[in-house]
């Protein structure tokens, strides 16, 4: 009989080579030292706007993982709304939305307060507002239950389905959970980073609720990198480098969960991991700059409200090609004034008109144009 790590008799007394994960933990920390270290020498508004592209980011592409999409422009709405930021073209936000970014939020800025049953139970069900996942109904607020059928993540086409891991029963959750929450939050001498990939793991294999424990677990991660870094400033989305290496997520997850209590791989894997999400840190820090420099540029610019919404969403990277028939849409105007909003902006040398030709003409940030 092959085991699930979570059958294993010493579960769950994970062990590690810490000889091999030294040298990666050490340029870990030190780049993400390097990162909150210039991050916090900026002004605030550069770094409120780092933060909020940065949640943004985490929130979109944690969902993206499970194969959601949600709307960047509502997501980015929601976040500046919650945290005080005066932004232009904030939008009101669906329930879903605001949910996700709830959890998101409460997991990173209230790092510091204990992780419970109770807190669990709002995250899982902030995920399904309606109860309900697409058709199938879900049970939030509770740990799942039942065990006429094990909890088992499949893929595959019915009958042919592929088993990848198969979950402790729901008779053993609360006790599971008990365990996990007593650790979690115990301030053991264990580094707080290794300890963000220990509780990922832990948590995902337990698989407590009846839906969105990859997103939980996720929240758990950062709420955790988060007290490593002691503070609640995200620079960095672990979530937007899993989703880059999301099949690699998957596969290590499966071979850890059919394993043994040897977690070296999964733990060498999430701090590579950790460690592509603080690189691309450094260039989002760059596009951050950029953007700050251009309003510094044109503080003194006259720009109305209209102009000033399709900026920003250009700089966030929400519209793609920009045509003066979109311009009209987004700014709810009508294509006259699109076009003179548009003129008006390239006589100021903010807009340009795109090399490439096609049916429709486009336009890009001079900034942009060049890069």
């Amino acid at each position: 009989m092959s085991f699930y790590i979570h059958q294993h008799p010493n579960w769950p007394r994970f062990t590690w080579d810490e000889g091999s994960l030294s040298k990666l933990l050490g340029e870990v920390r030190y780049v993400q030292g390097r990162v909150v270290g210039r991050m916090e020498a900026l002004g605030l508004s550069i770094r409120s706007e780092a933060m909020l592209q940065t949640l943004t980011q985490d929130v979109l592409k944690s969902t993206e993982i499970e194969g959601e999409l949600l709307n960047p422009e509502q997501v980015r709405s929601s976040i500046a709304r919650r945290l005080g930021l005066d932004i232009a073209g904030l939008i009101p936000s669906d329930r879903h939305v605001e949910g996700v970014v709830e959890m998101m939020l409460d997991a990173t800025q209230n790092y510091r307060e204990p992780l419970t049953e109770e807190r669990l139970f709002g995250w899982q069900a902030s995920l399904f507002p309606t109860g309900r996942s697409g058709m199938y109904k879900v049970i939030t607020g509770a740990w799942r239950a039942g065990d006429e059928e094990p909890m088992q993540v499949v893929s595959g086409p019915l009958g042919r389905e592929k088993v990848h891991f198969q979950a402790p029963a729901a008779s053993q959750i609360e006790s599971e959970m008990n365990r996990f929450l007593d650790w979690f939050n115990n301030k053991a001498e264990l580094d707080p980073v290794l300890k963000a990939g220990v509780a990922h793991l832990w948590f995902v294999t337990i698989h407590p609720f009846d839906d969105g424990n990859g997103r939980v677990a996720r929240a758990i991660a950062d709420m955790q990198l988060a007290r490593a870094d002691r503070g609640g400033q995200r620079y960095y989305s672990m979530s937007a480098q899993i989703r880059q290496e999301r099949s690699a997520y998957y596969a290590i997850l499966e071979k850890t969960q059919k394993g043994t209590l040897d977690i070296t791989p999964w733990l060498e894997w999430f701090l590579s991991c950790l460690h592509g999400s603080l690189s691309l840190a450094d260039e989002k820090l760059e596009a951050v700059l950029q953007r700050a420099r251009f309003w510094d540029r044109h503080a003194a610019t006259p720009l109305n409200e209209r102009q000033r919404l399709l900026i920003t969403r250009l700089q966030d990277g929400f519209l793609g090609k920009l045509t003066s028939s979109k311009w009209a849409k987004v700014a709810k105007c009508s294509q006259d004034t699109a076009g003179r909003d548009i003129q008006d902006l390239i006589r100021k040398g903010i807009l340009e008109k795109e090399a490439a030709g096609g049916r429709s003409t486009s336009y890009v940030l001079v900034e942009s144009a060049s890069t």
